[in-house]
């Protein structure tokens, strides 16, 4: 008996996670209707088909995007081959970076579930990771890569990673390598990372 369809195309075993993905931008789009439809039937319904499509698009492009990143950053390591990420793991990482359309963000995203792969595929370790990826903003991510792209790092007696010493930078660098041009924002956003 032949696999419907809709199964065998799903090589990146994703579909639940976009079926998931499709209920939640239903939700917003059935709030968004519903006013709407008070104050115009026919553009609500019209307006609720668009946006419903527009989102799922857009949202597919980011995730592909993600994938790539990660099929990139795995092709670095020697183990690449023959790895596999944990299901779990994978359908996060496409369900948060999906979220992201600032292409340095994608990477971090693909770059992270290129890193989850192992022989086995069962390690989930990097949830934890994906945990904390999740809830910063675009400025804390470009701060924090910048602060791991240039402090000096030794490997310590335990072969641990720490810093040589730490890493120091001026308001006006870090206003830049933040993205933004206002001073309170970077202050509260460094205080929250």
């Amino acid at each position: 008996m032949d696999e419907p369809k809709s199964k065998s195309l799903d090589i990146f075993g994703v579909k639940p996670v976009a079926d998931a993905v499709s209920h939640a931008s239903k939700a917003a789009i059935d709030g968004a209707s519903a006013f709407l439809s008070r104050i115009c039937l026919p553009v609500a319904e019209e307006f609720g088909l668009l946006l419903q499509d527009k989102v799922r698009v857009w949202r597919a492009n980011n995730a592909l995007r993600v994938v790539a990143s990660a099929q990139t950053h795995l092709a670095h390591y020697s183990h690449a081959q023959n790895s596999h990420a944990h299901p779990r793991l994978v359908a996060t990482v496409i369900e948060e970076g999906s979220w992201a359309d600032d292409g340095m963000i994608q990477d971090i995203w693909g770059g992270l579930l290129a890193s989850s792969c192992t022989e086995d595929g069962c390690d989930d370790s990097n949830l934890i990771f994906v945990g904390l990826l999740k809830q910063m903003t675009g400025l804390q991510i470009r701060v924090l890569r910048y602060a791991c792209e240039n402090c000096d790092k030794a490997i310590d007696t335990n072969g641990l990673i720490t810093l040589k010493k730490a890493l120091k930078t001026s308001a006006p660098n870090l206003l830049r390598v933040s993205g933004t041009n206002d001073i309170h924002r970077l202050d509260q956003e460094l205080d929250h990372l």
